[in-house]
Formats: structure tokens, sequence, C-alpha cells
């Protein structure tokens, strides 16, 4: 039985390291969004950090409408940042989570 539990725990540190690994390799996963008529750009990391924003001059002339414009574009954009950083994080932690009876929340 203790064999059993070291091995679990050793897979666990395992599989935290890998997670950790995982969360460094996506801070340099980079995602586009735009805008629907291009007027705004925005990359970002799927950790959701936003490394550019691309406006374009007509919106620099209605602050209103450049601010609708950030909310939606970059909503957009965390949504789908967001969407890649659990899928990468569930498959790795899937991955590397031990056999344990009556433990199934990742299948």
């Amino acid at each position: 039985m203790f064999g059993d539990l070291m091995g679990m725990m050793g897979k666990i540190k395992e599989t935290q390291k890998k997670v950790e690994e995982t969360k460094e390799r996506l801070n340099t996963v980079l995602l586009d969004e735009q805008s629907s008529d291009g007027l705004l750009k925005v990359t970002l990391t799927a950790n959701r950090e936003i490394k550019t924003i691309e406006v374009s001059e007509e919106l620099l002339t209605d602050k209103e409408q450049l601010e609708d414009y950030l909310i939606l574009t970059l909503n957009k954009a965390i949504k789908k940042a967001t969407e890649v950083n659990e899928t990468e994080l569930a498959a790795v932690a899937k991955e590397g989570m031990p056999d344990i009876p009556g433990m199934d929340m990742f299948k």
C-alpha cells in the first residue's frame, strides 16, 4: 500500500512540474483577435497577458466607439485564450493523474 502511495505522490509531483512547464509555454503562445471590421486588433498570450493593441486612426476620433471596440475585442480574445489555457492544462492534469478508484473526475 505504501509503495502505491509513494508512486502516486511521485506521479503527482511530476504532474505539478508538467503543469508549471505548460504554464510557461503558454506565455509564448500568441493569439490574435480583431474587430469584425478590422479596425482594432489585439494579441495576447494563452495566459491572457495582452501583448499588443493596434487601433485604426479612424477609431481615434470617437472615444466611446473605441471603448466599445476595446471591450468587445478584448473579451473575445480573453475567451479564446482561456479556452486554449484550460484545454492545455486539463490535458496535462488528466495525463498525470494517478489511477485512484472512484476518482475519475477527468474522464
